[in-house]
């Protein structure tokens, strides 16, 4: 976003692009900044350089998707399918432009509170052959109705049921002290990227 000579915002579009695959390239149109917070570019081709191939014909689910920048360069990368779960009005609106554009057949947009919607994603798959990967990016607990985020999130995943979850990856503010373990998932790695950091579960 840049200064226009008047001294005036200017609101031209922001993008990122997909790193690698198949729509290697690809532009992805980012929200408003004041809606949500993009996945930084390093921390996500660091995701995808710890998961690897192991991304090929997974089911990935994006809780709290923004742009979906994270789920459509799973897809990119070969993921059987994606859910994207947003409840934000313009972030889903930009969210579903984005998966139009460059992959609609794949893309499953879920549009509603990840609290609600993702228990009921995972109770679709459960006791099924598929495998899950979970990516979860929450606000960062800085606001009034975010303070207790993380809480209400490990209280989710504590009754989930799911044994077809092969990782639960948390995009979460670096100074937060996640636990060690989460229901029956427990800590596989740590990487911090400044204010952010991916915690992965096992």
């Amino acid at each position: 976003m840049k200064i226009s000579k008047g001294g005036l915002l200017d609101l031209k579009p922001l993008f990122n692009h997909i790193i690698a695959g198949k729509y290697k390239g690809a532009k992805i149109k980012l929200p408003s900044l004041q809606t949500t917070r993009s996945s930084k570019s390093i921390l996500k081709e660091s995701f995808f350089n710890v998961v690897s191939y192991d991304i090929i014909d997974k089911i990935f689910i994006e809780c709290f998707a923004g742009s979906g920048s994270i789920g459509l360069e799973a897809i990119s990368r070969g993921a059987k399918r994606c859910y994207f779960i947003e409840k934000d009005k313009q972030s889903f609106d930009t969210l579903k432009q984005n998966c139009q554009n460059i992959d609609d057949v794949k893309s499953l947009l879920v549009y509603g509170d990840s609290f609600d919607k993702t228990p009921q994603i995972l109770d679709r798959y459960n006791n099924q052959d598929e495998s899950l990967i979970l990516y979860i990016d929450p606000p960062f607990p800085i606001f009034e109705d975010t303070h207790d985020i993380y809480e209400k999130l490990f209280d989710m995943l504590k009754q989930i049921k799911n044994q077809n979850i092969s990782l639960i990856v948390f995009e979460c503010q670096s100074s937060y002290p996640m636990p060690k373990n989460i229901g029956r998932w427990t800590t596989n790695k740590t990487k911090k990227f400044g204010r952010s950091s991916l915690v992965y579960y096992v």
